[in-house]
């Protein structure tokens, strides 16, 4: 999940009505995750991100092993990477399960990461750099948000110097810039390592479309 530096998404001005227990779990099980990525030597991470991240140019081949289409979106490359991700879901995803619950925003988090993760194997299939991480299926999360919550307020902090300065923009600004910089930046992506932007647009763009059909009757 990529966050714009010059100006970082605090929270936002809607309060949940539920605990979210699925959002509390998906973060605990990625936190889990990556406490095993870092106890592993660097022999066995290797083995272990062999077999269960993404490669687009295996999955485009004769034998694909479809099941690292899901477990990729477990397994995180660093702090940073690890925690831009939980921090986004963390915002955005308890609103998105007040209107879906716990076992259909789990389902629908899984189904949305997995259609990023072919996402971005339909936009590089002959790329061997492993794709991984959470971004793909909390950038649904973000979609299914924008078109639920589209005027819900986002509080932003935008760092002058020492001085921080915090700004409240719309979710539907944020989201829709946020969206628009990951196409343009796919653009100009050749999917040789980095910024996995397919799976951000693929995502986002399945969680806008898909969203109604987990949320419950209420």
């Amino acid at each position: 999940m990529t966050v714009d530096l010059a100006m970082i998404p605090l929270h936002d001005t809607i309060p949940a009505r539920h605990p979210p227990m699925a959002v509390w779990g998906l973060i605990g099980a990625n936190a889990l995750v990556f406490a095993l990525e870092l106890s592993l030597s660097p022999d066995a991470l290797a083995a272990l991100l062999d077999m269960f991240a993404a490669v687009p140019a295996r999955l485009a081949g004769d034998a694909p092993p479809i099941w690292t289409l899901v477990t990729c979106m477990f397994l995180h490359g660093g702090w940073l990477h690890l925690l831009g991700n939980l921090w986004m879901l963390w915002i955005f995803g308890d609103n998105v399960e007040d209107r879906m619950g716990p076992g259909r925003f789990v389902a629908f988090y899984l189904l949305c990461g997995l259609l990023a993760s072919a996402s971005e194997v339909a936009a590089h299939p002959a790329a061997s750099e492993s794709v991984l991480g959470a971004s793909g299926a909390i950038a649904g999360v973000m979609g299914a948000y924008l078109a639920m919550f589209p005027r819900a307020r986002i509080v932003m902090l935008v760092p002058l110097l020492f001085w921080p300065l915090y700004v409240t923009v719309s979710a539907f600004s944020f989201l829709l810039y946020w969206f628009v910089l990951q196409v343009l930046s796919g653009s100009l992506d050749a999917g040789t390592g980095g910024v996995a932007y397919a799976a951000h647009a693929g995502g986002f763009i399945a969680g806008l479309l898909l969203h109604r059909a987990f949320l419950r009757n209420e």
